[in-house]
């Protein structure tokens, strides 16, 4: 028998990048959200930790929990660019994020040769043990335009990566079918940790998540029976809204929130 892991609703805060971090804690609250993960391009910038503190008092105090800090340190890259991970790090710290997430180098799979993998490999092994003994998990992006930006690319950067707990977020990548989703959650199970939901056709153009009910379901499911090895809950979080607009957000919420029921009330029985 399969066990199914509780899923809990969030909001990833770049959805709303104009909007200040109160005006984000207020609209997920009434929404009836579970979390946010906290960007840190522009609502919690790397580095400011007095911010940080403040947003993660902020979202607390509204009994939301700091689901992530979705960071936009690239592996193999940002150390040259001038961005510390320990920056990061003391970031997360301050908001009392438990998990970061960080991007896997920036070219593609099909781009990057053996000496920028290892590259990507090795600086996510130290980062990974830094985190790690701060308390807090690691996980990688999966998203075009980066090592993880495959299945199969993304499960060989994770098994190169295992012994440091190095884990990977997902979302349906554009011109995927259904079942190359549900092979990809698959592929990437041992590892899963939090899902981006949203629903957009192949133009890119974005959609309400009701009419994508269907597909994510099956997602949510997916998700549902990975493995997790640690006591931290499993996102899924809401992005890419349609036009940017917080009017929106209630009725994606409201079908998030039906979703997982479903997944729940699916494993209660079985």
């Amino acid at each position: 028998m399969n066990i199914a892991h509780r899923i809990k609703p969030g909001l990833v805060s770049v959805t709303f990048r104009k909007l200040s971090p109160r005006s984000i804690v207020e609209h997920t609250t009434q929404a009836g959200l579970a979390g946010i993960e906290w960007g840190g391009d522009v609502h919690v910038p790397h580095g400011d930790l007095s911010l940080a503190r403040e947003v993660g008092a902020m979202t607390r105090d509204a009994g939301l929990a700091v689901a992530a800090y979705g960071s936009y340190y690239e592996t193999a890259e940002s150390e040259t660019a001038g961005l510390s991970f320990g920056r990061v790090l003391d970031t997360a710290l301050a908001l009392g994020a438990p998990l970061i997430r960080v991007w896997a180098g920036k070219l593609g799979s099909a781009d990057a040769d053996a000496a920028y993998r290892r590259r990507v490999e090795n600086e996510s092994r130290r980062i990974a043990a830094e985190a790690a003994g701060a308390g807090i998990a690691l996980a990688f992006e999966f998203h075009g335009g980066t090592l993880a930006d495959t299945a199969d690319s993304t499960a060989a950067l994770l098994a190169a990566t295992a012994d440091a707990g190095m884990r990977c977020y997902w979302q349906p990548l554009a011109g995927w079918t259904q079942d190359e989703c549900l092979a990809s959650i698959d592929r990437l199970s041992q590892h899963l940790a939090n899902l981006h939901v949203y629903h957009w056709l192949d133009t890119y153009e974005r959609r309400p998540l009701a009419e994508g009910s269907g597909q994510w379901l099956s997602y949510l499911r997916a998700a549902a029976k990975a493995p997790y090895a640690t006591d931290l809950p499993r996102w899924a979080m809401l992005e890419f809204l349609r036009d940017d607009d917080p009017a929106r957000l209630a009725e994606d919420s409201s079908t998030l929130i039906r979703l997982l029921a479903q997944v729940d009330s699916k494993k209660e029985r079985s």
